[in-house]
């Protein structure tokens, strides 16, 4: 299964430190020292999207975890784990895609997985993560929310006290990832990126509505 589109969304003009493209060449540009969010512009191919909309039939929150290899093991156990599994193949066929192509470009076996049904943000403060790299993509709902790094007075990150400055500067800088896209993001762990992680946030949820929430860590 390929991650790439054939019909890539229109590019708009992005800040120096952001990359997007709708070839999976993108993602190793991650590596490039000034860039700190990397993102492979998809449409979800229907059955993938239906086998996802299908997990989001509930009124519960759920999640589901796996450290290692994105093995038949792993697709077994997360097939049998959904909220639907009769409809997972499509999902559970692609999230074990997304976790070997990073497993491959980060040159590891083992990889975090977390699959997440939400019905409220999860972390819905501008932030930056304290790991070196994440991949973040969603499936279902609105998706996750970022700053270019003119917008972002640093000094206001951190837990809120009353005496902490606002963290964006300008409203209408926030940007936005779409159902579909697949995004690489630097934190403070990175090297070299201590203090120019991205910084980034869960995007708020409608009354009754879900999102369904992949993150892959290499390990």
């Amino acid at each position: 299964m390929s991650l790439s589109t054939s019909q890539p969304k229109k590019t708009l003009t992005f800040p120096e430190h952001a990359a997007r493209d709708g070839d999976i060449s993108v993602l190793p540009r991650i590596f490039e020292e000034r860039i700190n969010i990397a993102i492979l512009q998809r449409t979800l191919p229907a059955e993938i999207a239906i086998s996802a909309n299908a997990q989001c039939q509930t009124s519960r929150a759920w999640q589901y975890a796996w450290l290692g290899s994105p093995s038949d093991d792993f697709k077994m156990d997360l097939r049998r784990q959904l909220p639907e599994p009769a409809a997972g193949e499509a999902l559970v066929d692609d999230v074990a895609t997304i976790a070997e192509a990073i497993a491959y470009l980060f040159e590891t076996e083992t990889v975090g997985i977390r699959l997440r049904l939400l019905t409220a943000a999860m972390c819905p403060r501008f932030h930056c993560d304290n790991l070196p790299v994440r991949l973040v993509t969603t499936y279902v709902g609105p998706g996750s929310e970022w700053l270019p790094e003119y917008a972002i007075n640093r000094a206001g990150l951190g837990a809120p006290k009353p005496d902490r400055p606002d963290i964006i500067t300008d409203d209408t800088a926030i940007q936005r990832l779409s159902a579909g896209d697949i995004a690489l993001i630097k934190g403070s762990g990175w090297e070299g990126c201590e203090e120019h992680g991205l910084v980034h946030r869960s995007p708020s949820l409608e009354q009754g509505q879900t999102r369904l929430l992949l993150t892959v860590d290499p390990a």
